[in-house]
C-alpha cells in the first residue's frame, strides 16, 4: 500500500498542471486491489477544502467526487464511514467538510454531544453551543 498526499489527487482531478496530472494520473492507474493507495482522513478534509476554496467547485461537485473516489476498489479511504455521513451532510450544507468529519468521528466513539463555539455547526444534531 502507498499513500497519497492531497497534491497528487489533486493535479489527478483537476488537471492544471499537466506534467504533474500525467505523473499522477500514471500512478493511479498503476494501483492494483493488491497494492492500494491510502488516503487518509485529513488528506481527505484537505481535498475538499483545496476543491472548495481554490478551485471553487460546487459542495454537489465535490460530494460527487468524493463518493467516486470512496468507490475506487484500488483507494482505501481511512475511516471512510465517517467520509461517507459527512460527504452526505455536506452535499446538504449547513457546515464545513472538516467539521462534519470531526462531527463523524464523535458520533462513532458515542461523544455527544459535539460542544462548539460555531453557531453554524451547533445547528446540526450531536452538536451543542458552548455560551459564554
Amino acid at each position: 500500500m502507498s499513500a497519497l498526499d492531497t497534491n497528487v489527487l489533486i493535479r489527478f482531478l483537476v488537471r492544471d498542471n499537466p506534467e504533474q496530472a500525467d505523473a499522477a494520473r500514471a500512478l493511479l492507474e498503476g494501483l492494483t486491489t493488491d497494492n492500494p493507495g491510502f488516503i487518509c482522513r485529513e488528506v481527505m478534509i484537505e481535498v475538499v477544502w483545496v476543491l472548495e476554496r481554490s478551485y471553487r467547485f460546487s459542495r454537489e461537485q465535490i460530494a460527487s467526487i468524493v463518493i467516486e473516489l470512496m468507490d475506487t476498489d484500488t483507494l482505501v479511504i481511512e475511516d471512510d464511514n465517517d467520509v461517507a455521513q459527512a460527504t452526505v451532510a455536506y452535499s446538504q450544507g449547513g457546515a464545513d467538510f472538516s467539521d462534519l468529519m470531526l462531527l463523524a468521528a464523535a458520533n462513532r466513539v458515542g461523544a455527544q454531544p459535539l460542544y462548539t463555539f460555531d453557531r453554524r455547526l451547533s445547528r446540526l444534531q450531536g452538536t451543542a453551543l458552548l455560551e459564554v
